[in-house]
């Protein structure tokens, strides 16, 4: 794994844990959330399942891609 994957990864994750943390201690000092608080958890989950999302959307892409170059590749060379 690059670097630069492991950072996004870090960051995705400590989004989530972030939102969900802040949510917490908003709900036991206000017994309430408030709407601030609700678009930034909103937000941060957008942007971490985009982290996470893209990257298996591109790998997926790839294993499709190669695995139809492959069959137009070997398919002109029956005997």
């Amino acid at each position: 794994m690059s670097a630069k994957r492991a950072v996004q990864y870090a960051c995705a994750v400590l989004l989530i844990i972030s939102s969900i943390a802040l949510a917490f201690i908003q709900v036991l000092d206000l017994q309430d959330v408030a709407n601030g608080t609700l678009m930034y958890i909103a937000q941060a989950f957008l942007l971490a399942g985009s982290i996470f999302g893209l990257d298996y959307y591109i790998q997926k892409l790839n294993r499709f891609i190669d695995a139809h170059t492959t069959k137009s590749n070997t398919a002109g060379y029956k005997e």
